[in-house]
């Protein structure tokens, strides 16, 4: 695949996933907890379950098994990096304030999503589109969540959708860095998928998985977490 196609895909998968997002609220000016909750969780499942059983796999064959858990590794402590910064900004200052510092988490988390999918398109179709795939899911309630404080905020839907398809740009950046590296040696599209792998797995767990369980205490999140993961299984199977 050529490096502008895989640009052109994960901008694609970026901007159609927090898109989707942004544009939910047309429909859901407050979406309940529970719903919110459950959706959450199944993105959770599905991030895991593609991780778990395409992506890592692929790393570990392509890239043996210390430069794919050296991968695991800088992925996860890039992101840990990141998410300092975040935390450490106030978010005190009202419902604007707090979709502006969303989105720049979310424009974050999707850079090594994008590595994710040109990295997988440099190993196979099958294995590209399986993570695109997962990865639009995701991305919905990643901009819904961005999107409904600025709902909350008086911003109206129509400028929400431009505002997370912005933050899904940078899924295009990572699609086009991974198919460059991945062209140099083999061993680095193994090291790619599991630098994405390991920035995947700590959004998923770390932030997204908490984030379900705090937003609504019932049980909803983790039957979607159960349902994500076995659909997960089903892409990776099938697709």
């Amino acid at each position: 695949m050529s490096a502008f196609n895989a640009m052109i895909i994960g901008s694609l998968v970026g901007v159609i996933g927090t898109g989707l997002g942004g544009a939910a609220t047309y429909f859901f000016k407050n979406p309940s907890a529970r719903f919110f909750s459950g959706i959450m969780g199944t993105a959770a499942g599905l991030m895991l379950s593609i991780v778990v059983f395409d992506l890592l796999p692929h790393a570990f064959d392509i890239a043996g098994l210390t430069l794919g858990t050296i991968g695991i590794l800088i992925g996860a402590i890039l992101i840990s990096f990141f998410d300092m910064i975040i935390e450490n900004m106030d978010i005190t200052g009202g419902f604007i304030k707090e979709g502006v510092l969303l989105g720049i988490a979310i424009a974050l988390h999707n850079f090594p999503e994008g590595l994710a999918v040109g990295s997988g398109f440099m190993v196979s179709q099958s294995l590209g589109i399986n993570i695109a795939l997962v990865i639009t899911l995701h991305d919905f309630p990643e901009g819904l969540a961005m999107a409904t404080p600025f709902s909350a905020g008086g911003i109206p839907p129509y400028k929400n959708v431009i505002y997370t398809v912005l933050a899904g740009i940078p899924t295009g950046i990572g699609a086009l860095i991974g198919v460059l590296t991945g062209g140099i040696s083999p061993y680095f599209i193994g090291l790619n998928l599991g630098i994405a792998g390991g920035a995947m797995l700590y959004v998923t767990c770390g932030d997204v998985i908490p984030e379900a369980r705090n937003i609504y205490k019932g049980k909803i999140s983790i039957l979607g977490m159960i349902l994500g993961f076995i659909g997960g299984i089903i892409i990776t199977k099938y697709l």
